[in-house]
């Protein structure tokens, strides 16, 4: 992993506030708590870091809870000692649950909150952007146009290899970026700044981090230390319980979860059957919203009567990369594209029925809760005689 040899120094205490999971953090938390004489015990229960508990409440439902991640802006003031006392700890207290809950799901959604707050806030913070971007990767340079905001950055080919296939779309081809003498350029493009592209990158990194992080606290954490997170612990898992059931995890459909008319859209194109315009791009993207990826959506199309490798990979990345919404029902029926005759199924059925999503939500709530129940009903003795040891 090209990670810099040596970190650059921070100095600005303000800075490490407001980015307390840079990886000069770890040391800065640890001189915030000895020069205040606070101990891990006293973040979890005494009273006069109440503030710091409730900021780190806040920051932590932010980032599990919001589908942009944290927050970007803050109401604590970063130009007091109190101020940055309050953001450092409030990150680590928000951390330490995390890790207590020893939840994957959990932990995973909060490094994305964090890395996208990251990323957000790094391509805003252009008096400072070079250094945040030497803590993560092996070197940066910065090509300036004279144009205020204009600068172009180039980053080590290592970097860019590692980092890239982790995003979707062309622009993360290192074909289609330019390279000279072992650095790749991030000019602009999808609406973004040359920083704010490098930003981006340096997301995977951030998260990359923050999970070593994590999971090198949850190895060392003890059941005792764990335990005296548990009312945090048992507050966030909850809401994330509803969340998950509400918002349906539909990374994790399944087949039998599909719509009909996603099915048999799929269906006809294995057959040959030259499938419509309507029918093709709310294929591509009702893929994309189930989180399929867009080797996968491209595929369905490999026995269309028209296929062309090249067209069919172009048209479905313009699909991923400006992010289309699937059809509703009444356009799915406009476009000829509803397979179902009244009768034919009973959720197309209902009247509140009036998009595939939807179709899949109930699918997958509905197989959530049986699992749920299924796995709080007690084992039950078998009545049957047990075989004596021979």
């Amino acid at each position: 992993m090209p990670m810099p040899l040596a970190l650059p120094d921070i100095e600005d205490e303000v800075l490490l506030a407001r980015y307390p999971f840079l990886p000069q953090g770890r040391e800065h938390m640890r001189q915030v708590l000895e020069s205040n004489g606070i101990t891990v015990e006293d973040l979890i229960e005494a009273p006069w870091l109440e503030d710091v508990r409730t900021r780190g409440r806040l920051r932590l439902l932010e980032s599990v809870m919001h589908k942009d991640g944290a927050d970007i802006a803050t109401t604590v003031d970063l130009s007091t000692e109190v101020g940055r006392m309050t953001e450092v700890l409030s990150f680590l207290h928000a951390m330490l649950v995390v890790c207590a809950s020893f939840n994957e799901r959990l932990l995973a959604r909060w490094i994305e909150g964090e890395a996208t707050r990251a990323d957000q806030l790094f391509g805003m913070d252009s008096g400072n952007f070079e250094l945040l971007a030497r803590s993560y990767f092996s070197d940066i340079r910065e090509q300036r146009n004279g144009r205020g905001d204009d600068s172009v950055f180039w980053i080590p080919m290592a970097d860019f290899i590692e980092l890239c296939p982790r995003i979707s779309g062309t622009y993360w081809h290192l074909a289609n970026r330019p390279v000279r003498g072992g650095w790749v350029c991030m000019n602009p493009g999808a609406g973004e700044n040359s920083r704010q592209r490098t930003a981006r990158l340096l997301k995977e990194r951030i998260r990359e981090n923050l999970s070593e992080s994590c999971v090198e606290r949850m190895d060392k954490m003890s059941e005792e230390f764990a335990a005296l997170f548990a009312d945090p612990v048992e507050r966030i898992t909850g809401l994330l319980s509803e969340r998950v059931e509400a918002e349906m995890p539909l990374t994790a459909a399944v087949r039998e979860d599909w719509p009909p008319c996603f099915e048999s859209a799929i269906s006809e194109l294995n057959q040959g059957v030259n499938v419509n315009h309507v029918g093709r791009v709310f294929l591509a993207a009702f893929s994309r919203a189930i989180g399929m990826s867009q080797e996968q959506a491209s595929s369905f199309f490999v026995n269309a009567p028209d296929y062309s490798a090249d067209t069919t990979s172009y048209q479905v990345n313009q699909i991923y990369e400006r992010g289309y919404t699937p059809h509703g029902c009444a356009a799915l029926k406009t476009g000829a594209r509803c397979p179902v005759q009244p009768g034919d199924d009973r959720l197309c059925d209902q009247e509140w029925m009036t998009h595939p999503l939807k179709y899949l939500r109930v699918k997958q709530r509905s197989r959530y809760r049986e699992g749920s129940r299924s796995e709080e009903e007690p084992e039950v003795e078998s009545d049957e005689p047990k075989a004596a040891n021979s």
